[in-house]
């Protein structure tokens, strides 16, 4: 596996931010030609887009091939990524993902955002149709609920691909809903969250790590992106572990 940093090339910022600007499903369409393979290779790289204090975008990936550049207008950076890790090792972490619940109604399986779920459920325990509604001093608030709920998927997720979240250290922020401009039915939910795990099973946790948490991947969530805690150890800087 590889672990690379896409960036804008000095002098070409200007023409970058122009190229990355329309969403999440533009970004994966345009970093699936990094990884030229043959015809229907199916997707083998997850991705994190973030924006640095100037507004300049950059991509973490992680991938079963290295990215090949397209132009000069982007410099890539890839290393071998495979991480050494021990169960009760202590890892900072921060991770984009779709938190979702899956469930029949009607009988068809369809996800559901937890969020809006939890939501609700509470409405329904109340006979209301709108979180407006909902007057009374027991309402929770919307970034409590959201933290509990995200937190509950996460510490799920966790059981089933080797890891703990601590949740005295957890963060859970920039929930947000979102419509993609090309496909106005495609719909999707983000939470990012940080902070510090603990890992309970190495071999599990390090496929987590290659294979991504939850769904939307395709959308740049999923992609755990880790650190050694202990500064002493190295890596505070490394987001690769």
């Amino acid at each position: 596996m590889y672990f690379s940093m896409i960036t804008p090339a000095p002098g070409r910022e200007r023409e970058a931010m122009h190229q990355r600007s329309v969403g999440p499903y533009a970004d994966h369409q345009w970093l699936w030609r990094w990884f030229p393979a043959e015809a229907d290779t199916p997707r083998d790289f997850l991705f994190r887009r973030y924006e640095s204090r100037d507004g300049l975008p950059r991509y973490y990936t992680v991938s079963r091939r290295p990215p090949v550049p397209l132009d000069g207008t982007w410099t890539v950076q890839s290393r071998p990524y495979q991480p050494e890790l021990r169960p009760g090792d202590v890892l900072g972490f921060e991770l984009r993902a779709n938190p979702t619940v899956r469930h029949g109604r009607d009988g068809k399986s369809k996800r559901h955002d937890v969020v809006m779920e939890a939501k609700k459920q509470h409405l329904a325990a109340r006979g209301l149709q709108r979180w407006g509604e909902w007057e009374s001093q027991d309402r929770p608030a919307l970034q409590a609920l959201i933290h509990e709920r995200c937190g509950h998927w996460l510490a799920r997720r966790g059981e089933a691909h080797g890891f703990e979240p601590l949740q005295d250290e957890l963060i859970v922020e920039s929930y947000q809903q979102h419509r993609e401009r090309q496909d106005q039915s495609m719909r999707f939910t983000t939470v990012d969250f940080r902070g510090l795990l603990r890992v309970t099973d190495a071999q599990a946790f390090t496929q987590a790590l290659f294979q991504g948490l939850g769904s939307a991947k395709g959308m740049g969530c999923g992609l755990l992106l880790v650190r050694r805690a202990d500064p002493a150890l190295g890596g505070e800087e490394d987001r690769g572990d």
